[in-house]
């Protein structure tokens, strides 16, 4: 499954598991942000295009690092005026992982294996 998002001014087209680097969120690394600007979604031919977002769609994802874009140099010059400048400027990112993508805005159950009950494994042990 696949889906355009928009954010930061600039679209995205993402799938579970991609990561990309983006404009900066108020999140810190660890936390878990939901793009609700999902202006396509789909899987295989089956497509939906949003009109001009898809109604309910949310694409949830972890933030991984903060970091930083490269660094850009201007300069500005006045001819004959003997008047120069150099600015620098860094831009300040965030790359995430997308970790699911829904069509109804419910998010997906994390699927982990049931421990064993204590007793269960105490029995099972004590059998060997």
């Amino acid at each position: 499954m696949f889906a355009v998002i928009k954010t930061g001014g600039k679209q995205y087209k993402v799938s579970e598991g991609d990561t990309l680097v983006i404009e900066k969120l108020s999140a810190a690394a660890g936390d878990t942000v939901t793009f609700d600007q999902v202006l396509m979604i789909g899987e295989g031919a089956g497509v939906t295009v949003g009109a001009p977002t898809v109604a309910g769609a949310v694409v949830t994802a972890e933030v991984a690092a903060e970091v930083r874009g490269p660094k850009l140099i201007t300069r500005k010059k006045r001819q004959r005026q003997t008047y120069r400048r150099t600015i620098g400027h860094r831009q300040d990112l965030m790359e995430v992982k997308i970790t699911a993508i829904s069509a109804d805005g419910e998010k997906k159950k994390a699927t982990r294996k049931k421990a064993a009950p204590k007793a269960e494994a105490a029995e099972a042990a004590t059998e060997e």
